[in-house]
C-alpha cells in the first residue's frame, strides 16, 4: 500500500495545487463580474472539487446527517480538526449556510484561493500573538454571522490533531460567537480519519481510509449557560472520535 502511496501522492499534490491556481481566477472574476454571490458559487464549486481530489488517493468523503438543521438563524459550527483536509466537505456540505472560517491571519496571504477567499469571502483572520486584535476580529465576525445568518466554523482545538487524539477546547473563540449569536444553533461535527492522510508525515500520503463527517444535533445557544453549552458540544464530538 505505501509503494502505491508513493506513486499516487505525487498525482493528487499535482492535481490539487493545479486545481487552487484554476479557482483563483475565478473567483477574482466572480467576484468583480457578479459581487459577493458570484464569488460565492465559484467557492461552493470549487470545494466540491477539491473534496473530490481526494479520490485520487482512494478515500471516500462521507457526510452523515441525520437531523434537520434550523433555518433563517446564524449557525456555529464546532468541529474536533485533524488535517487541512477538513476544509473542503464542510464547507460544500454546508454550502447553503455559507460558511465562514475562523483562521489564522498568516493563511490569508500566499496561498492560491484560500488566502483570497479568507480574505474576500467574509472569514475571520485573527493573529494569535495579538489577543486584542483577535477579539476584535472575533467581534466584527460574530456580527456579519449574525446580520446575514451565515455559518460560522471554528475548531476550538485551535490547531490540528496529528494523530486523531482530540486536544482540549479554548473557550475564548467560541464564547465570543455565542454571546453575539444567542438566538443561534451550535451544530457539534465529529470528524474522523483525515489525519490518516498524513500518518506516514507529509510525504508520501494515506491511502483509502474514508473520512467520516458526523453532524450531531444542533442546540439552541441560549438554552443552557455557556459552560453547560460547551461541556455538551465538547463531549458529544469528542465521544464520537473513534
Amino acid at each position: 500500500m505505501k509503494i502505491l502511496s508513493y506513486i499516487l501522492s505525487p498525482i493528487f499534490v499535482v492535481v490539487f495545487f493545479v486545481s487552487l491556481l484554476i479557482f483563483h481566477p475565478l473567483q477574482w472574476l466572480g467576484l468583480k463580474l457578479f459581487g459577493y454571490k458570484g464569488h460565492q458559487t465559484v467557492v461552493d464549486y470549487m470545494n466540491w472539487f477539491l473534496s473530490k481530489t481526494l479520490l485520487i488517493l482512494g478515500v471516500v468523503v462521507k457526510i452523515n446527517n441525520p437531523h434537520k438543521l434550523p433555518e433563517n438563524c446564524s449557525l456555529i459550527l464546532v468541529s474536533n480538526h485533524q488535517s487541512m483536509f477538513d476544509i473542503s466537505p464542510i464547507s460544500w456540505a454546508f454550502r447553503k449556510q455559507q460558511p465562514k472560517f475562523v483562521s489564522k491571519k498568516e493563511l490569508g496571504k500566499g496561498i492560491p484561493s484560500i488566502s483570497f477567499n479568507l480574505r474576500h469571502g467574509g472569514a475571520a483572520l485573527i493573529d494569535r500573538k495579538d489577543p486584542k486584535q483577535a477579539i476584535s476580529a472575533l467581534i466584527t465576525f460574530a456580527k456579519k454571522i449574525k446580520e446575514n445568518n451565515w455559518g460560522a466554523v471554528i475548531f476550538p482545538e485551535g490547531t490540528r490533531s496529528r494523530d486523531g487524539i482530540p486536544k482540549k477546547f479554548a473557550i475564548n473563540g467560541l464564547k465570543v460567537l455565542t454571546k453575539v449569536n444567542k438566538e443561534g444553533y451550535i451544530v457539534p461535527i465529529t470528524i474522523n480519519n483525515s489525519w490518516k492522510i498524513f500518518r506516514y508525515g507529509k510525504f508520501p500520503l494515506g491511502l483509502g481510509s474514508p473520512i467520516t463527517f458526523t453532524i450531531h444535533q444542533p442546540i439552541k445557544i441560549n438554552s443552557l449557560p455557556f459552560n453547560e453549552l460547551l461541556e455538551q458540544t465538547e463531549t458529544v464530538i469528542k465521544d464520537h472520535i473513534k
